[in-house]
């Protein structure tokens, strides 16, 4: 008797899922004779109405009360199988169920007290839980009294089982909702899983080909230059444009696949290649560093420092650019720190791109941080990643 409906599809098991709404005629099968085992406390008031115990007008009134009851409260219970109802509409049927219990077992007699039953189990099950707690309580105390007037005997025996399905249902209408809440919260997590996916690779790939192509567009103007006059050195700078080429397509297999880790020492000596290529006088660091550093930090400093060239290639201007890598003690404790130094104009300006916006995320999860802007001769880029301390070796006398 769920009271939600969840509008995602439902999985492929055997049985019927709870929470979910039939899907085939089988699972409706299962769920109408689930019901309608409930439907044992209707064997009195149809006895009642078919004994003749009652006259004609008597007997016709009863017979649609009661199929007025039993519509409300099947619809009540297979709401879960299309939209569900709006609340007010569902309040609707309740106050129908509400009136029909006590005015057909107080006018016909305590053979209609199982109603009443009904009436407990239609507000466990769709009202919300502080509702039905009140609302039980109420209709075993309108069973009580009706059946001062019509059946006591019965009336104190149905008030127990009254409180207990009632109470029952809640139970099993948070059940269900937690159930659905718990498999939306699924869905949604699966759903971020794959907006990361996407936006890991998208900076993949942005990070990849924006320094590939640059290299290539360099390397191809260089020449194009260099044919009328040096075939040689022309068929050399083809020759490194394959081979980025080529390096490129590997990159990009292996971003797609979630493998690609780019070293630092391997980004040095590319960025000095890639420098050198486009006429930017360069110092960078040969033989860095890396002890003790997280695998998964010197990958994002290598992906900082490929950005960081690739935009002094690309937009700077500058002719030259000056990379370090040192470990520096600060007030949040031992940093790796890398640092990109041009004497160009940093680009347009306009903000930070998707390149500094994907490095800067890159960083935080690995908790570093970027720093980014111009100075007084020209622009600089500073990432930080946490380093292990440094240990200093004592030796003993």
């Amino acid at each position: 008797m769920s009271t939600m409906t969840e509008d995602s599809k439902a999985p492929t098991t055997k049985h019927v899922p709870v929470g979910w709404p039939p899907r085939n005629r089988r699972e409706m099968t299962v769920k109408v004779l689930w019901i309608g085992v409930w439907l044992v406390f209707l064997k009195s008031p149809i006895e009642d109405l078919v004994g003749g115990a009652h006259g004609t007008l008597a007997t016709a009134a009863g017979t649609a009360g009661l199929a007025a009851f039993v519509g409300s409260y099947l619809a009540l219970v297979f709401r879960n199988m299309g939209r569900p109802f709006t609340p007010r509409f569902v309040i609707s049927l309740l106050t129908v169920l509400g009136v029909l219990a006590p005015l057909l077992s107080y006018t016909l007699g305590g053979a209609w007290l199982g109603l009443f039953v009904y009436l407990s189990v239609a507000c466990g099950a769709t009202l919300p839980p502080r509702a039905a707690y009140w609302a039980i309580p109420g209709c075993a105390l309108v069973l009580y009294l009706v059946g001062l007037h019509s059946d006591i005997r019965t009336a104190r025996d149905l008030l127990l089982l009254n409180l207990l399905i009632g109470f029952a249902m809640t139970g099993v209408g948070h059940l269900v909702r937690t159930t659905i809440e718990l498999r939306r919260a699924r869905a949604t997590v699966a759903q971020l899983a794959a907006n990361e996916e996407r936006l890991r690779l998208a900076r993949d790939l942005h990070d990849l080909l924006g320094h590939s192509l640059s290299l290539i567009t360099l390397k191809s103007e260089l020449a194009g230059r260099m044919l009328p006059d040096h075939p040689d050195k022309a068929a050399r700078q083809v020759a490194d444009i394959e081979q980025v080429s080529r390096q490129a397509l590997v990159d990009v297999r292996e971003a797609v696949t979630g493998y690609r880790r780019p070293r630092l020492a391997a980004e040095l000596a590319g960025a000095q290649v890639a420098l050198t290529a486009a006429g930017v006088l360069a110092e960078v660091p040969a033989d860095p560093d890396l002890t003790g550093i997280a695998e998964e930090a010197e990958s994002t400093l290598a992906w900082t420092l490929r950005e960081a060239v690739t935009n002094v290639v690309r937009h700077s201007g500058a002719d030259r650019c000056l990379v370090q890598l040192l470990r520096r003690q600060t007030l949040d404790g031992p940093v790796l720190e890398l640092t990109v130094e041009d004497n160009g104009s940093g680009g347009s300006g306009k903000g930070p791109g998707n390149g500094l916006t994907g490095l800067t995320e890159r960083l935080e999860k690995v908790g570093g941080a970027l720093e980014a802007g111009r100075i007084r001769h020209g622009f600089r880029l500073l990432a930080r990643v946490p380093a292990p301390p440094v240990v200093a070796v004592v030796s003993g006398a």
